[in-house]
């Protein structure tokens, strides 16, 4: 019994580690800091009527045919990009090189690895990245994995 009990929790904390970033994700949500300085304006009681107006033109993304991709494989490589609706391949696909220490991700220069961007993963689930600029929390984005 107690051999079954210790290889439940090796088991399940195999499972936790098995949540990986290699895959396509297509971005869902993007917060930059005014938005999200503005939404919290807006929670406040001191709004102006002026921010009011405004408040519908900024800060929103529109809906568009327009999906925004990244995939990451398993060597520490991947691509960007945008994918338009009835194009099998993306425009403007940028490769670069990447890796994890931690719970933060480290994009890489292509050919002398300086670290060149880092970010904070907040959630990694199999169906959910979430990460926010390590110099800027209120930077946040969130992709769905498509494959």
């Amino acid at each position: 019994m107690k051999y079954l009990i210790i290889l439940g929790f090796v088991l399940s904390a195999m499972l936790v580690q098995a949540q990986t970033i290699t895959g396509t994700w297509q971005l869902t949500e993007e917060k930059t800091c005014f938005q999200s300085s503005l939404g919290e304006t807006m929670n406040g009681l001191n709004t102006t009527e002026t921010e009011k107006e405004l408040t519908p033109m900024m800060g929103e993304s529109s809906a568009s045919s327009v999906a925004k991709l990244i995939r990451f494989d398993n060597k520490g490589k991947g691509e960007e990009g945008i994918f338009n609706r009835g194009k099998r391949k993306g425009t403007a696909m940028e490769a670069f090189r990447y890796q994890i220490k931690d719970n933060e991700l480290q994009f890489l220069d292509k050919k002398s690895g300086i670290i060149t961007e880092r970010y904070i993963i907040d959630e990694l689930t199999y169906s959910t990245l979430r990460f926010h600029d390590a110099k800027k929390e209120c930077e946040i984005k969130v992709f769905s994995k498509i494959k």
